[in-house]
């Protein structure tokens, strides 16, 4: 939405999901330095694919949710917001995977749960209104 003054508003599940979006492209590129090294053995951590599967999926909140609040018919709202809760849980999973991985860079992934668990009460009351 634009407002006449020129502002952009985003309802608050939005943001939130904008805010997830940054705080998983910077934990992944902090990650990913400590994961794109090889192994002892030659092989590649397989910790690396989560960071990227942690991005593809806080990018594709954002458009769903504005799908969901750009429809006028509560059927279709309700599979927007069901995808919306599918890729948080699925981000919350790839993150707690995360917290396996042999990197510094995984003291930061708490945080990002943390906002998850937030979005997710947000997804909550937002279902409620829709």
């Amino acid at each position: 939405m634009v407002s006449s003054s020129g502002n952009t508003n985003y309802s608050p599940i939005y943001g939130k999901a904008l805010e997830i979006l940054h705080l998983a492209r910077r934990i992944s590129h902090y990650l990913g330095h400590d994961l794109s090294r090889l192994q002892k053995d030659g092989s590649e951590d397989p910790h690396i694919y989560f960071t990227g599967d942690i991005i593809q999926q806080s990018v594709s909140l954002g458009p769903e949710i504005l799908k969901a609040e750009s429809h006028l018919f509560q059927e279709e709202r309700l599979k927007y917001i069901a995808s919306v809760k599918q890729l948080s849980n699925r981000i919350y999973k790839n993150c707690r995977r995360l917290q396996q991985a042999n990197s510094n860079g995984k003291d930061f992934i708490p945080i990002l749960l943390k906002e998850l668990r937030k979005f997710r009460k947000l997804i909550h009351v937002w279902q409620l209104t829709q």
